[in-house]
């Protein structure tokens, strides 16, 4: 299922990409090569393109060295082959352009610089334009700054005051995470901030990349259910505190695959968005880009236009007198309810429950439209009869959004029928069920009581990890205890049987963790109706 914000510049090439438009290489024929090919960054007279490769034989650290930043300089309507950047702006480190200031005379650079001599110190760097080129990188000292990772990721802002980096640090909740630093009104960064479990999670985020008015954030993952290893997100600051973050969208399958990308970096003055990709690329990660239709650029130029270059930037808390009303925003959530079969457009009852319900009815052309306060995070319940419901999470608490569509398909009771319970979780290596399952359970409940002739199968499955004995049997015991809860609900047990699969059934790739995920599940399938 999509998910379409209608918001800003973020947003907008959301919606553009998940609706299919085409993203190609074709400009960077000369720039792809066999090699890894990352962090795209174009200056801001759009003239040159700075990207780093890796283990290239010319990189100051030769075919072992992580990264050099390279060039490519636009000729014409084609980038010329890459240019080796020079001594000056690389050493044996891992070494990437994190953005420029708005006038071009100022490139931030990812890293510490000590010519020479091996590099002590971490954080960034500002190399300055002129006359004789970039000069010598000046060290930028941020307290507290950490990154136990090999290599380092992230952007700062054309204003030169706010620094988003993926790194192990201190605060990790994972392996890498993404933090920011703010400059202060004295002029002084402050020491980083995990940005928290809205963005990151117990896996690896990468590649952060803000919008210049520092409101949403785009970001790499493979800690969240994607196409792929890792996938493109985005998502919106809520407040000044940098901690509180709307429930990341994918940017779809317009632009995420089942390959690796990185480094999203959208270019509205340019006309264009930059990203790797290692789907049908030459190597590893190859360039990308995407130019979305005049009409959308002239909207995101007006609101860029409106960016403050000196804006000051706080990393605050907020405190509040009183806390935010259901009555001071509202969403307004539309979509269509169709049959997944036929694609026929279906009535059918839309249930929003967070401390309160909100019932909409889609009518016979399946269409629904309700608004619903944006302070809450929701289970949705979708049901028709003659139809398997439709169970889906919502966090919505973002006080900015205005729209957001939601279509759902659901399937005929039939004999066959599969659902895979994808909000039914537990404890990890346990057959113990986490809170959040019930919501999910107690609707397959309610089915089973208004559908009194159906009779179910349920399955368990893990990924291929371990023992295949062991795996069969942690994935018999969280069928039991499923069926155990269904039947203290009223269900009569004969009409439930079930049995664990172990790993032998994989729905995806046992080969990464955000497709593993994929494998760990419970199922029910109608056997009879």
């Amino acid at each position: 299922m999509k998910y379409f914000l209608f918001l800003s510049f973020a947003c907008l090439i959301a919606v553009l990409t998940a609706d299919g438009q085409t993203i190609t290489n074709k400009s960077f024929v000369n720039v792809n090569s066999p090699l890894d090919e990352q962090s795209p960054v174009l200056s801001p007279d759009g003239k040159t393109l700075y990207f780093t490769i890796a283990n290239h034989p010319e990189n100051v650290g030769g075919k072992r060295d992580k990264g050099d930043i390279w060039q490519s300089i636009l000729i014409g309507n084609e980038w010329s082959a890459p240019i080796h950047a020079g001594a000056v702006l690389n050493n044996k480190e891992y070494n990437a352009v994190g953005g420029f200031s708005s006038d071009g005379s100022q490139m931030f650079l990812l890293g510490h610089y000590n010519p020479g001599k091996d590099v002590k110190t971490q954080g960034i760097a500002i190399s300055r334009n002129t006359s004789a080129g970039w000069s010598t990188p000046e060290n930028i000292t941020i307290p507290y700054f950490l990154n136990k990772s090999q290599i380092i990721s992230g952007h700062i802002n054309a204003a030169g005051n706010v620094f988003v980096f993926a790194g192990e640090g201190y605060a990790s909740l994972g392996v890498e995470d993404i933090y920011v630093s703010v400059k202060d009104a004295a002029g002084n960064w402050t020491e980083p901030k995990n940005l928290g479990r809205n963005i990151n999670t117990s896996y690896q985020e990468w590649s952060p990349w803000l919008s210049e008015d520092t409101h949403y954030l785009y970001f790499a993952s493979n800690g969240r259910q994607g196409y792929g290893s890792f996938d493109i997100y985005y998502a919106q600051r809520l407040d000044d505190t940098w901690a509180k973050w709307s429930a990341p969208i994918n940017m779809g399958a317009g632009v995420n695959s089942e390959g690796r990308e990185l480094f999203y970096t959208p270019f509205p003055k340019q006309e264009f968005a930059l990203y790797t990709s290692t789907l049908n690329s030459d190597g590893y990660g190859d360039l990308k880009m995407y130019s979305p239709p005049k009409e959308v650029l002239d909207s995101l130029m007006r609101r860029m236009e409106e960016i403050p270059v000196d804006t000051v930037v706080k990393l605050v808390e907020i405190i509040r007198e009183k806390p935010i009303t259901s009555e001071e925003k509202f969403v307004r959530v539309w979509g269509k309810i169709s049959d997944a079969t036929t694609n026929a457009p279906i009535a059918a009852n839309v249930n929003f429950h967070s401390d309160s319900d909100f019932q909409v009815v889609a009518g016979p052309d399946g269409n629904f439209s309700i608004n619903v306060p944006s302070v809450d995070e929701y289970s949705i319940k979708v049901e028709a009869p003659g139809f398997l419901g439709s169970f889906e999470k919502l966090d919505i608490r973002t006080f900015e959004m205005r729209a957001l569509e939601m279509n759902f398909a659901l399937q005929p009771v039939v004999v066959g029928a599969t659902v895979n319970l994808k909000s039914v979780l537990f404890q990890q290596s346990t057959a113990n069920l986490l809170d959040e399952s019930y919501d999910e359970l107690n609707m397959v409940v309610d089915f089973l009581k208004s559908n009194p002739n159906v009779e179910i199968e349920l399955a368990g499955h893990t990924d291929n990890r371990g023992l295949q004995v062991h795996n069969v049997r942690l994935s018999r015991e969280r069928v039991e205890k499923v069926r155990e809860y269904l039947i203290s609900k009223g269900i009569n047990g004969k009409r439930i049987t079930g049995k664990g699969y172990g790993g032998i059934k994989p729905i995806a790739d046992n080969d990464a963790e955000v497709t593993r995920r994929l494998n760990r599940r419970v199922e029910f399938t109608i056997i009879k109706n």
